[in-house]
């Protein structure tokens, strides 16, 4: 078959990128326009091997196989098919399992059945040289691509090297006009600066032992993320620990002494959820205005599940902030009335459980999940609601903005 087939080590593609314009090979570091990046594989493909392409697979590891945000985008790409390996992680560091043996068994196969003329490589792993020199006794011409390396020396096996038919070289100019390092401007549009208040959350310290005097503030401050605080104004001290405390560390573990006799009935801690450890009388169900509040089930039709689906797949990318800003954006459009909206702003920063139970189920299907518990990430979780926020707050603003601005 005069066909060219592109077989494609996702973790050398990338991780090399990343090598040669952040300065280290963490995938990280870098942001990837998917779709650029697949048309200019396809064209310099046909371009090199002067063959129409078959199809490009893409080889790379998954969390217990299970498929990122990227994955999902690129297996509905046109011509594209996505073969995962698993990722795990070791001694500090990600690795994957699997891939190589995948492309050797697609390689072999695809020149056995004579299914292209040419395969191109994206690959530096020597463990692919029993798979090329098959490929080359059933007749594939095998073309080898290499990612410009950051110190100008080879990154790729010296014998899949020199056992390829041709080789080329990826260059920074190529690699460029689909990838970019973060710290020097993505693709994407960075996020919107969070409110303040949740900012303070991601980077305020629990107070260390003997600095209680610091910890006091006034009852009324309306937005103190680190603590409670009691009736007589005096505020409870959370233990002291390393990294963004969550509400349970502060509002279950206090210091001796200071828990109050009952709780005030409006004491609360400013987090984004108001289940678990928020102080309510008697431990009471939820309001009537907050339990009436829909769902962003309740109020999606099947069609628009449909579309809500295909928008995931195809233009969400999974960055914890996006995420909460997709979901809101939907839930707002499709308030019948748009008193629940007020409601909601009203309570800020706390989300109904309900609602802030489906938000975040929803944020586990990009990937967001820390696998060993199966719970998101502390951090993750306050991006997530971040995103939710900001996007309340620019409908909200601009509803009421007067009119001609």
């Amino acid at each position: 078959m005069d066909r060219c087939i592109v077989l494609v080590d996702a973790g050398y593609l990338l991780g090399a990128a990343a090598s040669l314009l952040a300065g280290e090979p963490s995938r990280s570091r870098i942001t990837v326009d998917h779709a650029a990046l697949i048309q200019g594989l396809r064209e310099r493909a046909e371009s090199d091997t002067e063959r129409p392409l078959l199809r490009i697979y893409w080889f790379d590891g998954a969390p217990d196989r299970v498929p990122q945000p990227e994955h999902r985008r690129l297996r509905v790409m046109p011509r594209v098919t996505v073969r995962l390996g698993a990722l795990t992680r070791s001694d500090g560091r990600w690795a994957q399992k699997g891939v190589d043996a995948a492309m050797h068994a697609e390689l072999t196969e695809l020149a056995r059945n004579r299914a292209c003329s040419d395969v191109v490589l994206v690959t530096g792993d020597g463990d692919l040289l029993p798979g090329m020199m098959a490929a080359k006794e059933h007749g594939v011409a095998v073309h080898l691509w290499a990612v410009q390396a950051a110190d100008g020396d080879y990154n790729q096996s010296e014998d899949l090297v020199a056992e390829a038919d041709e080789r080329r070289v990826l260059d920074r100019t190529w690699i460029t006009k689909a990838v970019r390092a973060k710290d020097i401007g993505g693709i994407c549009a960075p996020a919107p600066v969070p409110r303040p208040e949740i900012a303070a959350i991601l980077s305020a310290p629990l107070p260390e032992s003997g600095h209680a005097a610091q910890a006091e503030r006034p009852v009324e401050e309306e937005h103190a993320p680190a603590a409670t605080v009691s009736e007589n104004g005096t505020q409870e001290r959370a233990p002291a620990a390393k990294g963004v405390p969550t509400p349970k560390d502060l509002a279950a573990l206090r210091a001796p002494g200071l828990q109050p006799a009952q709780p005030p009935p409006t004491a609360t801690l400013r987090w984004s959820s108001d289940k678990g450890w928020v102080d309510r009388p008697g431990g009471a169900a939820e309001p009537p205005e907050v339990a009436s509040m829909p769902t962003l089930a309740q109020v999606t039709t099947a069609e628009q599940r449909w579309a809500d689906r295909e928008e995931d797949i195809t233009t969400v990318g999974g960055d914890p902030f996006e995420v909460g800003q997709v979901f809101a954006r939907r839930w707002m459009e499709r308030l019948g009335d748009q008193v629940h909206l007020q409601k909601l702003s009203g309570m800020y920063p706390r989300i109904p459980h309900r609602i802030d139970g489906e938000l975040l189920r929803y944020a586990a299907r990009f990937g967001l999940l820390a696998h060993k518990d199966d719970q998101i990430d502390e951090h993750d979780r306050y991006a997530i609601r971040a995103g939710f926020w900001r996007e309340i707050d620019v409908r909200t603003a601009a509803e009421h903005a007067p009119a001609g601005e």
